[in-house]
């Protein structure tokens, strides 16, 4: 059985280790590095920003804790230094996982000769033919860039030119309020950038539960992050400082300078020069379309992660690749994409897993919540990190965990906790009859748990 795989992302390589395991003759081929945009350009560089910018508001606040730091700067070369180290010993790391597992790698970009067949133009400039059996396209997304006038502008950058900011600027207008463009604000705001957001909707992270992202809202508005939602840009312009962005809202216009511009309104596949109608491949605006196993309208064709267009996450790739490989190898894979968790890297961190309470009445459930909020737990008091709360969404009827959604200290972690929860199905009582540990943030999961029946123990009354 031979696979070849177009890209060499989280679902490339992933697929590629896993069919490689199950005695298939693996081919991946990636035109840049592997590991795609989450290793190089997305995932892991901006945790590695997030995280230096967590620890440099930290010890700005060391005071409160007893300790006494004079003159803390920001190093941002050093910082951009030490991001390129970990993203640089990830790749090997993966370039490692692959030869171990005998896994083929040809450097270029591959395109459809037809449905068994594909060129692959190597970047020595050589052309190569692959023959295959079934083929897996993987080849991930970018960013969209909105055509508006002024777009075109220098200054004018997407997240990719972000992550490689040579200095911090002075002030940054981030149009789009979504994960990529709330870390963002993040990680400059706490560097000294003056930061704006704009965003269309009415809120920002707007697919998340708005209990947990007004706990940002909050942070973000005290920091000096201003937000401007329902707000629509209608142009960009030079000015003598920098930019000028023009939006407008509710019929009234208005503009905010900015030393940069960001682009984060979202991505798109990445399938322009695949040649898929040689190959047969349907596509829908532009993403390849599937089924649950991943399988394309070819039968010895699948397509995964965000060339699918579908929930464009890493760790969702990861998971259709394995489905995809397991398909063909004619297993029966056992994942649930219901149980996808949602993160964002910010201080507080959100979290969230499957319904909303608003999607959950949406569907017509008798909702009941439980909230607890994380200035009463110790181990958040501890840390000094008491913005945040814990949110469990239940059906009355059965008692059934239909959501978990977190936000405070570790909420990327803990999220897990609603994974399995919503895969076994459990309960709200299963989740108060598990013992907690204590002291750790965890125990306000349990807390929320019991503030479903109202019984939660440190609730003040």
């Amino acid at each position: 059985m031979k696979i070849a795989i177009i890209g060499g992302g989280p679902g490339g390589y992933t697929a590629a280790i896993r069919a490689a395991q199950l005695n298939a003759e693996v081919i991946l081929i990636e035109k840049e590095q592997v590991g795609g945009t989450c290793l190089n350009k997305g995932c892991i560089p901006t945790k590695v920003l997030l995280h230096t910018s967590g620890e440099y508001q930290a010890a700005k606040n060391f005071e409160s804790c007893g300790i006494k730091i004079k003159g803390a700067e920001l190093d941002w070369a050093e910082t951009q230094r030490r991001k390129t180290e970990i993203v640089n010993k990830q790749v090997k790391g993966v370039e490692n996982l692959l030869i171990n597992n005998h896994v083929v790698k040809i450097n270029g970009e591959g395109s459809f000769l037809n449905k068994n067949q594909l060129k692959v133009k190597e970047t020595d400039g050589s052309e190569t033919i692959v023959d295959f059996d079934y083929a897996i396209i993987a080849t991930g997304s970018k960013p969209v860039v909105i055509p508006i006038p002024g777009v075109e502008l220098p200054g004018v950058i997407t997240s990719d030119e972000a992550l490689n900011l040579t200095e911090i600027p002075s002030s940054m207008v981030i149009i789009g309020g979504g994960v990529i463009g709330s870390e963002f604000a993040e990680v400059f705001s706490a560097a000294g950038c003056k930061v704006t957001i704009i965003e269309m909707l009415p809120n920002i992270i707007a697919n998340m539960d708005q209990d947990v992202v007004s706990t940002l809202v909050f942070k973000f508005e005290n920091s000096g992050v201003d937000i401007h939602t329902d707000t629509k840009v209608v142009s960009i312009s030079k000015s003598e400082e920098g930019l000028i962005v023009n939006t407008q809202s509710d019929g009234k216009e208005q503009s905010f300078s900015a030393g940069k511009v960001l682009l984060s309104i979202g991505r798109k596949p990445v399938t322009d020069n695949l040649a898929l109608e040689n190959a047969g491949v349907a596509t829908n605006r532009g993403a390849v379309a599937v089924n649950k196993n991943m399988q394309t309208n070819v039968p010895n064709i699948y397509a995964i992660g965000d060339a699918t267009a579908g929930v464009m996450l890493a760790h969702t790739a990861s998971s259709e690749g394995i489905v995809a490989v397991e398909s063909i190898m004619n297993l029966k894979p056992n994942i649930d994409f219901n149980t996808i968790p949602y993160c964002v890297y910010t201080k507080p961190e959100l979290a969230g897993i499957g319904l909303t309470e608003e999607q959950a009445r949406q569907k017509g459930y008798d909702v009941k919540v439980g909230l607890f909020p994380m200035s009463i737990n110790g181990k958040a008091m501890i840390e000094g990190e008491q913005q945040g709360l814990v949110k469990y969404v239940t059906d009355n009827a059965t008692g059934e965990v239909l959501g978990l959604h977190i936000s405070g200290p570790t909420a990327t972690e803990l999220i897990v906790e609603g994974a399995l929860a919503l895969r076994l199905e459990a309960t709200i009582d299963e989740i108060t009859s598990t013992i907690h540990a204590h002291p750790t943030v965890a125990e306000a999961l349990h807390e929320a748990a019991h503030a479903v029946h109202n019984n939660a123990i440190h609730m003040p009354k």
